[in-house]
């Protein structure tokens, strides 16, 4: 059957505050879309796009020697997608069966903040759909809260980008918070795997990633989830 997948890409082009201008180029990590990109399509399903402002994105992690990065990035349909994201305004929750987070350093800043989006993921959780993320994605579960006032992480089990791997890439200092704590006092486990290593936790119909290398897995754990959905979809 197939279902509609809503991902979301930052909007955000830098590793740094808006208007800091000696911060480093960011945006979303190609990776981390092209790979559960390729894997929700060849299973049927329907990616749609949407960003924290809607229209063009940015991308970091511009690896075409990865021939999935490249057969996406060189077919100018697909490319285009992220290149005319929807805004949250535009999207009906309803239709959608899961969303996903992609991340990318450039996520820590608008992810966060952004209620329309926090809202729509709730409203497709609570209508038994699921709720995705990878690396840096997960910041925008940080605020998600379900109608009923807790924190959709409060309980769960959940992977992301973790301290040591910050330290590692020479950011942990840059960032305005580190992630997986910030999960944690949302009442979140946080379960890390060894920095850089490929780490895919599911809990529930939550579904979350560690870092790039968790990318493709989170896709693949999503779709059992998918199957086992028996939500009517506007």
């Amino acid at each position: 059957m197939t279902q509609r997948i809503l991902f979301v890409l930052t909007s955000h082009d830098r590793k740094g505050p808006a208007g800091a201008a000696d911060a480093a180029p960011s945006g979303f990590y190609l990776s981390e879309v092209t790979h559960p990109h390729r894997v929700l399509a060849d299973a049927g399903h329907a990616v749609d796009f949407v960003s924290p402002k809607g229209g063009r994105t940015h991308v970091d992690g511009l690896d075409l020697d990865d021939p999935v990065n490249a057969a996406f990035w060189n077919d100018a349909a697909l490319r285009s997608t992220t290149e005319t994201t929807l805004a949250p305004s535009q999207v009906n929750p309803d239709a959608y069966a899961a969303i996903f987070y992609a991340g990318g350093h450039a996520t820590m800043w608008d992810f966060p903040g952004n209620a329309e989006l926090a809202a729509i993921a709730a409203r497709i959780y609570e209508l038994g759909g699921v709720v995705a993320a990878v690396c840096h994605g997960p910041a925008g579960l940080v605020n998600l809260k379900l109608s009923e006032g807790r924190y959709l992480v409060d309980g769960k089990d959940v992977s992301a980008f973790t301290n040591d791997e910050e330290r590692a890439v020479g950011l942990y200092d840059t960032v305005p918070f580190l992630l997986a704590d910030a999960l944690q006092e949302r009442g979140a486990r946080h379960v890390p795997a060894p920095s850089f290593q490929a780490q895919v936790v599911v809990s529930e119909r939550l579904v979350t990633g560690q870092n790039p290398a968790s990318a493709k897995g989170v896709a693949e754990a999503m779709l059992p989830l998918l199957a086992a959905a028996s939500v009517d979809r506007a």
